[in-house]
């Protein structure tokens, strides 16, 4: 008995922490974060106990993180299932079958839950605009497998020394973010062939931002900034 009203309250606990969750994610994609207050979102959530946010997240951050962690294991899932099945199949992918790892698992969820296409409208942008480097963060928030995937990129893009492949990178992240964001916010993003035709024009724009040579004026202001 005392195991099923404890139980009882766990579920009732994680229902009341979803819809905040579920809630803030529909409110912060419609207004941008600095328009939306705890009120609004416990309002949303058919919350009568305006604390509620309070107790279940201590506070809108609080919320926000357990967003974040929440939607981060459920990609690094796909990226972990998308990369078992290359190397499986191929233990020396090609580029761009390593950029298909890259934005396929972001682009199945958003394509299949409507709650991650509000999600990617809401907090997308965050990489892009990041001051830190965007390499930097994705590699953190995506596990091992982000680290594999990286592993196996560093690989394919040899004629990049450290440096070179660093901003490639950090560039190549925030254009994969700008892009999910813009095409979230269009009509029927990420269904039927509009969504398709965006998926393989993503990732036709990736292989040809990693892959291209170091150009002649990018290597002679390198060599001015390391000389003076």
């Amino acid at each position: 008995m005392i195991a099923d009203c404890v139980d009882n309250r766990q579920s009732r606990s994680e229902v009341t922490k979803q819809a905040l969750m579920r809630s803030a994610e529909k409110l912060i994609a419609e207004r941008g974060i600095e328009s939306v207050s705890i009120r609004d979102i416990v309002q949303a959530a058919g919350q009568k106990n305006e604390s509620a946010l309070q107790y279940h997240f201590g506070s809108l951050k609080g919320l926000v993180m357990a967003l974040h962690t929440s939607r981060d294991s459920a990609v690094r899932a796909r990226r972990s299932a998308h990369l078992a099945q290359l190397l499986d199949n191929c233990p020396n992918p090609s580029l761009r079958d390593i950029c298909k790892v890259m934005v396929a698992p972001s682009f199945e969820l958003a394509r299949a839950k409507p709650d991650y296409r509000r999600y990617v409208k809401a907090f997308g942008h965050e990489i892009t605009s990041s001051e830190e480097s965007a390499l930097k963060l994705v590699t953190k928030k995506g596990g091992e497998s982000a680290q594999q995937t990286g592993i196996l990129l560093r690989n394919k893009l040899s004629h990049l020394d450290e440096a070179a492949y660093r901003r490639r990178m950090d560039g190549a992240l925030r254009y994969v973010s700008a892009a999910m964001v813009h095409h979230a916010r269009q009509k029927n993003a990420f269904r039927g062939e509009t969504g398709e035709l965006f998926f393989y024009s993503l990732i036709d724009g990736l292989v040809g931002l990693l892959n291209a040579p170091e150009s002649a004026e990018t290597m002679a202001v390198v060599t001015a900034i390391n000389s003076s």
